[in-house]
């Protein structure tokens, strides 16, 4: 019999209740037992949901209260040292605080999982670290589902991977000098779930999909001849991308099955099957990525010379990785149109799909008749659709030349005429863009949208808002303003919104880290810009002020990353008709009068490939989709754009290549660790590393945020130094935000003040 499996589940709830449950706990406003309980629902609701989809083998210990390698983290006993953790469990209080920080306590650093926009904590190791078996949630899970009648499959990550995204602090040395003080935890993590009568578990390595150092394959050698000594059964996960020339060294491994993502990579199927023996092969055939419904057809196509090769017994049908990154139930949405609906997939329609798959391979496509022809049907209606192909955005795209992506300056020529229009002090003060979006914001959002709040009215509620924002900035002392953004629910859905060839869910979530959650939009068909979409709000701001005001828009890639984007054509042909799209707001931006216009990249990193020899097609692509947004003004229009929790110092020629006269990054988290590439590679242009980090509800003081100044002014030259937070302001509270930023303008000045003087 082929086994369907499922590797992860979307832990937010279709009503994202974990969210409000995890946020009611954080505000006091209810205890630990409560959020607790919230969980026990959770992992219930969803085991049955997929034990009732017929999926074999189903996942636990994949919940988390805010991030699996944070979970992974304190399980290990990892907690760094101000934490005050003195052994023994890692409660929930540790647990948040080392997410989000405390007064006394900087959170741990966080970026991107691989190529998503989900995003992990950073494990954080000292020379010598010494490690705890400091939590038992791995076997408590498993036997909460079992005492539900459910035989689970718990999921780990890998000993590896863990030590591979970790970074160290301190002395320099390589993480995986710690391989041999983890791997014992391992050991007993997988003693206790084979005592507690765990067959299986499956142990996550996406590492093995990208470039591996011999370090890292002898500790994949090292470590697996260990585990496979312990406990249950091993599936060696690895997803989002082909193993690659790793697959010798992954199908070599003393486990019980091996995963592949057949998604992203379904040529690497042919290369692995003749090294598979042995192993169980699961087939990840099911896009865990991405929502639109499966080529039930195609995929079973694929699928067959592994059915052909190892046999039924040797075979499992599962989505290329856990379904973390789409939403849960395509049954709740009720305005998405009826055919765009029969497009599209979930993560409970997905498992059905695995479900469908499986059987057709073990018994026969006639055994699920109707469910492949439904897809036949959909898959060929998709195709023949008129909305999805616009003759006119594929004329245009067709006249974009080499001297579009032009400025019509050097950074020189520009920086000249800037400074004399905008005539800002050393050590410029800025926002990101965004300020807190209240309650009274989110009420009024909802209240117009159900009708309850005329046109009239929330424009009037919008504009109050807006007049109050720049106000306090004007108080605070800002140089350069924005407007707030307060008309905007998210800076990808909101221009979605606007454009042609996007739609939207109502429930559509999906975690981008902790209790964040977004509403990716669904590209599915040519993009175009029917109207302005940002100059009115823009220019209502600016005339409210004699300071600069910024205009504010998302770039081309971070849209086209934060989307669930069409599978029918290259994503490089989408990514440059959205670019074509914000190229005309940059240029009505600039005519309407703003003198600075920033354009967002923070997924730019993000959709690098994972292989360092795809590099170079996707960053040529990309960056250049930037350049077409931003070459279209003058030389005295400051063209700005932002980056956040992306590793770049590896690409920083290509961030140059950008041409942006000013670049903001996050730099506090990592107390501007990634200001180190500056001392290697001249950055021609402005640029402001962040001292804020406002993924934390804790208020940085004057002195912090002058030391990080101090940093970076080793790196960087002080005439081409801006002074800002790591990122929009929309999820902190105003009082936080007030004080923050009173002490941001306050080490600005002082610096100031201290150059000044040095002179």
């Amino acid at each position: 019999m082929i086994r369907s499996a499922n590797l992860g589940f979307p832990r937010i709830g279709a009503r994202r209740e974990l969210k409000r449950a995890v946020e009611a706990y954080w505000k006091g406003a209810t205890d630990a037992a409560a959020l607790e309980g919230t969980g026990r629902e959770l992992r219930a609701r969803h085991w049955q949901a997929q034990q009732a989809a017929g999926i074999d083998a189903i996942p636990s210990n994949d919940f988390s209260f805010y991030d699996q390698m944070l979970d992974m983290t304190a399980l290990l006993g990892a907690v760094p040292e101000r934490f005050g953790h003195r052994g023994g469990a890692v409660g929930l209080d540790t647990l948040f605080a080392m997410a989000r920080g405390r007064d006394d306590a900087p959170a741990m650093e966080m970026t991107k999982w691989f190529d998503t926009n989900y995003h992990f904590i950073v494990p954080e190791l000292t020379d010598g670290m010494r490690f705890a078996l400091s939590s038992s949630k791995p076997v408590d899970e498993f036997i909460e589902a079992k005492k539900l009648g459910i035989v689970t499959r718990p999921v780990l990550i890998g000993p590896v991977t863990w030590l591979s995204l970790a970074k160290t602090k301190g002395a320099e040395f390589d993480p995986l000098d710690l391989l041999h003080g983890v791997l014992p935890i391992y050991e007993q993590i997988l003693d206790g779930l084979a005592a507690a009568g765990a067959e299986w578990v499956q142990i996550d390595e996406p590492v093995l999909v990208t470039d591996l150092t011999a370090r890292q394959q002898g500790a994949f050698a090292t470590a697996y001849d260990a585990l496979a000594k312990a406990g249950p059964k091993i599936m060696l996960a690895s997803y989002f991308g082909a193993l690659g020339d790793n697959a010798a060294l992954a199908l070599r491994l003393p486990v019980a099955g091996v995963h592949l993502d057949l998604a992203r990579a379904p040529g690497q199927l042919a290369d692995v099957l003749p090294l598979a023996a042995g192993k169980v092969l699961s087939l990840g055939l099911i896009d865990g990525r991405n929502v639109w419904r499966a080529d039930l057809s195609a995929k079973l196509a694929l699928a067959k010379p592994a059915l052909a090769a190892l046999g039924p017994d040797r075979i499992e049908v599962a989505p290329s990785c856990s379904l973390l990154h789409v939403p849960v139930d395509l049954g709740q949405e009720d305005e998405i149109d009826d055919e765009l609906a029969s497009w599209l997939a979930f993560a409970v329609q997905k498992l059905g799909e695995v479900r469908t798959l499986a059987r057709a391979l073990g018994e026969g496509r006639s055994a699920v008749a109707r469910q492949m022809a439904a897809s036949d049907k959909a898959l060929a209606a998709r195709r023949a659709s008129a909305r999805i192909h616009d003759v006119a955005v594929s004329a245009r795209l067709d006249t974009v030349t080499p001297a579009d992506l032009e400025r019509r300056g050097t950074y020189a020529e520009r920086r000249a005429v800037q400074d004399e229009k905008l005539r800002l002090p050393a050590f410029p003060t800025t926002t990101i863009g965004s300020f807190p979006q209240t309650a009274e914001v989110r009420k009024a959002r909802a209240a117009h949208r159900k009708g309850e709040l005329d046109d009239a009215a929330y424009e009037a509620f919008l504009k109050d808002e807006t007049r109050a924002c720049v106000a306090e900035q004007e108080r605070l002392g800002l140089d350069m303003l924005v407007h707030g953004e307060f008309e905007r629910n998210d800076m990808v859905e909101y221009f979605g919104e606007l454009l042609a060839g996007f739609a939207f869910t109502r429930h559509g979530w999906v975690q981008s880290y902790g209790s964040r959650c977004v509403k990716p939009p669904l590209i599915y068909g040519d993009v175009s810009r029917p109207a302005p979409m940002t100059v009115d709000w823009s220019a209502f701001a600016q005339s409210l002020t004699t300071r600069p005001m910024k205009g504010m828009l998302t770039g081309p890639v971070t849209i086209l990353q934060w989307s669930f984007v069409r599978d029918d054509q290259p994503r490089e042909r989408t990514c440059r008709q959205i670019a074509l799209a914000i190229r005309d707001e940059v240029c009505d931006l600039e005519a309407a009068g703003l003198p600075a216009i920033q354009i967002d990249e923070p997924a730019l990193r993000e959709g690098l490939p994972l292989r360092c020899a795809d590099w170079a097609g996707y960053l040529a692509w990309a960056i250049d989709a930037f350049r077409l947004t931003a070459s279209g003004v003058r030389n005295d229009t400051q063209i700005h754009t932002h980056m956040c929790y992306s590793e770049f110092n590896d690409i920083i020629e290509h961030i140059a290549r950008m041409d942006a006269d000013v670049i903001s990054i996050e730099a506090s988290r990592s107390d501007m660790e990634l200001l180190q590439v500056f001392g290697d590679f001249d950055y021609p242009n402005e640029i402001g590393p962040g001292i804020w980090d406002i993924h934390s509800p804790r208020i940085p003081s004057e002195a912090e945020m002058t030391a990080l100044l101090a940093k970076a002014t080793k790196a960087i030259p002080a005439e081409r130094l801006w002074v800002n937070p790591d990122c929009g302001l929309k999820t902190r509270a105003w009082p936080e935000v007030r004080a923050s930023l009173a002490n941001l303008v306050a080490a600005a000045k002082g610096v100031r003040q201290g150059a000044l003087a040095a002179e």
